[in-house]
């Protein structure tokens, strides 16, 4: 299949003797920037909405009311990428869909949405009998009303990505993040309990397709299986793999939930957000905007070392500290941010920060290997994960909250290295290559820990929780941010450039 193909720079551009290939290079890296430029932008003013509105409403519900919206969401994960097909990712990757093809898959993925909801409706009863709580099955029923929505959306979805709209995107997130955060927080005043957390994501969702749609139309078309094998093949491999990977990252909860109870798995969940949310952010805002650009270089081994390498170190550097930093500094934020309740907390959250710091990085993998046309060996990675990850999940169950966090720290390098060897051998990228990429962070968040732990020591319950928390804060930012310099200024001053040029090039953009 002939494809569309940006040339990259290649690994040292200064041997290059095609100035036509640097150029559009760096076209390409100027927009990638300017795209996660946008995302950052609109996920941290979207996201300081959501957390103020979160934290007033965690301190007004009970974490047995968070427990009830996690059992619904363990079927709603499943359901909703099963309503896609991996539909939008498979829009990205075969470049020269036809538009006839395009509005046929639209189709496919409306009746799909139907379809999953449908389902839902009558695996409401049997999964509110499996946690025993006969509460689940409306709250099951109008979170999955969602999916309708969700199927509409999904070719326009693809077509914004592929055409590299991510300003677009980038502010209808903002503005439905906003809708389901201020929906959320106003139904908790008035008193709605759970249904405050069920409705304010119905919310989101349903504004977020509607105005997706809206920005990139598509007609529709009957399906025809002859013209539609290839990308319900490759959908295909992309959608196993996503419920795979959905399912291995709900079923701890399913664990905490159905051999521990409804209060356990509310104070588990909370861990799980914690710990992932610097991860979380971050690595979403990479991974949802990078696949469109591994896509346009995916013959081009040396460009996609260059994006993985960089976006590596990049990504490092940044969720390295904010993760363990997390870690280190759980004891004391806890009880002040949600309140002594939620103390059962702290130990899981610190055991899955470092789970949360490997994560990170590994995320980019499996969308490379996707984007260069090889979903298939995700997908088997992802099946395997399905297997490895809740028997450690029931073993550490055992030991309560703890154990089941444990299971991520053990058996997740399981499976993540046959994505690095796949990884490294497609894109003829050496290991030692890759290390380098990820020293910065490392001897930063080395530095980090011992000197907060010093600090830590010293002070140990002298003082109160507030001034050891930003004592603490203050120390690990001071140890990161100078270790960077010192044995790092190079990379830091390079990322420095690279971003006033990408602002200095976004300026004169909007100007002209």
């Amino acid at each position: 299949m002939r494809r569309t193909v940006v040339e990259p720079m290649p690994d040292n551009p200064q041997t290059d003797s095609t100035p036509r290939i640097a150029a559009s290079a760096r076209r390409m890296d100027q927009s990638l920037a300017h795209s996660l430029a946008w995302r950052a932008g609109a996920d941290w003013f979207s996201q300081i909405l959501s957390w103020s509105s979160f934290l007033i409403v965690v301190r007004l519900l009970t974490p047995a009311d968070f427990g009830l919206v996690a059992m619904a969401m363990v079927l709603w994960s499943y359901l909703r990428y099963l309503g896609e097909f991996g539909i939008p990712q498979t829009i990205v990757t075969l470049r020269d869909l036809t538009e006839d093809q395009l509005a046929q898959l639209n189709s496919v993925a409306l009746l799909l949405g139907l379809s999953c909801f449908g389902l839902a409706a009558l695996l409401a009863y049997p999964l509110a009998a499996f946690f025993k709580s006969p509460q689940l099955i409306w709250v099951v029923v109008v979170t999955c009303t969602g999916l309708l929505p969700l199927g509409a959306r999904a070719v326009s979805e693809g077509l914004l990505n592929r055409d590299m709209r991510f300003r677009t995107l980038s502010l209808l997130d903002a503005i439905t993040s906003i809708i389901a955060a201020t929906t959320t927080l106003l139904m908790v005043f008035f008193g709605w309990g759970y249904w405050a957390l069920v409705l304010g994501n119905l919310a989101g969702y349903t504004a977020q397709s509607v105005f997706v749609v809206v920005a990139r139309p598509h007609r529709f078309a009957i399906p025809r299986l002859d013209s539609l094998r290839q990308p319900l093949t490759f959908g295909w491999h992309v959608l196993v793999s996503v419920v795979a990977s959905s399912a291995y990252e709900r079923l701890d909860n399913v664990t905490a939930g159905r051999v521990l109870g409804q209060a356990a798995l509310g104070t588990y969940g909370m861990a799980w957000n914690l710990a992932n949310i610097p991860m979380e952010k971050l690595t979403t805002l990479v991974t949802t905007t990078i696949p469109t650009y591994f896509a346009a270089v995916q013959t081009e081994p040396a460009a996609l070392r260059r994006y993985l390498r960089t976006l590596t170190e990049a990504l490092s550097m940044a969720t390295f500290p904010a993760t363990i930093g997390l870690a280190l500094v759980a004891r004391d934020l806890i009880p002040l941010a949600l309140g002594h309740k939620w103390d059962g907390v702290i130990v899981p959250l610190e055991i899955l920060s470092v789970y949360a710091t490997f994560r990170s990085v590994v995320a980019l993998l499996g969308k490379l290997l996707t984007a260069v046309g090889n979903p298939r060996f995700v997908m088997w990675d992802d099946l395997a994960a399905l297997i490895i990850l809740p028997a450690g999940f029931y073993i550490g169950s055992r030991w309560g909250t703890s154990g089941i966090a444990w299971g991520w720290v053990v058996a997740y390098p399981l499976v993540a290295l046959p994505l690095y060897w796949k990884t490294f051998k497609t894109i003829e990228m050496p290991v030692g290559e890759y290390l380098r990429a990820l020293r910065p962070a490392i001897h930063g968040t080395l530095v980090m820990i011992a000197a907060v732990s010093l600090l830590k020591w010293e002070l140990f319950q002298r003082g109160s929780s507030l001034l050891r928390l930003v004592l603490e804060i203050v120390t690990g930012a001071i140890a990161y941010s100078a270790t960077l310099l010192l044995l790092h200024r190079e990379r830091v001053t390079t990322f420095v450039r690279s971003a006033q040029s990408f602002r200095r090039a976004t300026l004169s953009e909007q100007q002209g």
